[in-house]
């Protein structure tokens, strides 16, 4: 891309105790959806909080939308432009979806209550969710709940929107429902979304970024991850034992990732056969 990044951090690291949970990051992140993958241990939920202002890093600086959190006024434009969808949102369950989201738009200073509730109304509308917004949080659906969620991020309109496996625990036809909204959601401002999950990233994002213990190990597009996999995936009748990972297929045969022997029958490359080689030296984990 030749424009210039609305989210950038340089040398980012953070220290737990004797662990490095970022080692050194830096990103650069423009409009549209950019996927984070990584194995859990990464360092994923880590960044995403400290780009969130959650948590300050030891080291580093970023700027969000031209705003440095570094100082007091600057953290605070940096939250007034901020959407965060965290792991496990704190719901309280007696609240509705309408009165959780309204307790969300009042934190972010939306204090005119004829001006507050119509973006309440608005944001619940964009995530399909108008019809049951009086209705308690505990007795909505998993896909529902993250729906609210992400209705509670979208207060405000913001221009930087961080997700943290949204699509965690949600069947297929939810799991698609959200990619949708997630996709609406990038249109026209900067969302990061980490994910176990290569298909969301595929069908998702422009960009993305693999990071393993604390540290960045690719940062393209989809299509250049899934190009490294090139002439490293073949097909065997068994496991081939020198392989990174392999693991029999729906036909019988087994998918191996590595470097292939001589004459090996090559297979055309995914997404995940890239991030599987990004990791090399980690240990293997095949996405469902």
């Amino acid at each position: 891309m030749t424009s210039a990044p609305t989210v950038s951090g340089c040398g980012l690291t953070l220290r737990y105790g004797g662990t490095a949970a970022l080692d050194d990051v830096t990103v650069r992140l423009h409009p549209g959806v950019t996927g984070l993958l990584g194995p859990n241990g990464a360092g994923k939920t880590t960044l995403l909080r400290v780009l969130a202002t959650a948590v300050p890093a030891d080291r580093g600086a970023f700027t969000v939308l031209g705003h440095d959190p570094g100082t007091a006024a600057g953290r605070q434009e940096v939250r007034r432009e901020l959407g965060y969808l965290p792991q496990t949102p704190g719901f309280h369950p007696d609240f509705t979806a309408f009165e959780f989201v309204d307790y969300v738009a009042i934190l972010k200073e939306l204090t005119e209550r004829g001006t507050r509730h119509r973006e309440v109304r608005r944001v619940l509308d964009a995530v399909d969710l108008s019809d049951v917004r009086g209705k308690r949080i505990k007795r909505l659906s998993g896909g529902m709940r993250q729906r609210v969620a992400l209705a509670a991020a979208l207060v405000g309109d913001p221009g930087f929107l961080v997700l943290d496996e949204p699509t965690v625990g949600l069947d297929p036809e939810q799991r698609m429902r959200f990619r949708e909204l997630i996709a609406q959601a990038g249109e026209g401002r900067t969302v990061l979304l980490s994910t176990h999950q290569t298909e969301d990233v595929a069908m998702l994002c422009h960009q993305v970024i693999v990071m393993a213990r604390g540290r960045v190990r690719f940062e393209g597009t989809p299509a250049e991850l899934t190009a490294r996999a090139a002439g490293h995936v073949w097909s065997s009748t068994e496991r081939d034992p020198g392989a990174r990972a392999g693991w029999r297929t729906g036909t019988g045969s087994f998918r191996n990732v590595g470097d292939p022997p001589e004459g090996a029958r090559l297979l055309d490359p995914t997404l995940e056969d890239g991030y599987l080689l990004a990791l090399d030296g980690e240990p293997a984990e095949v996405a469902a």
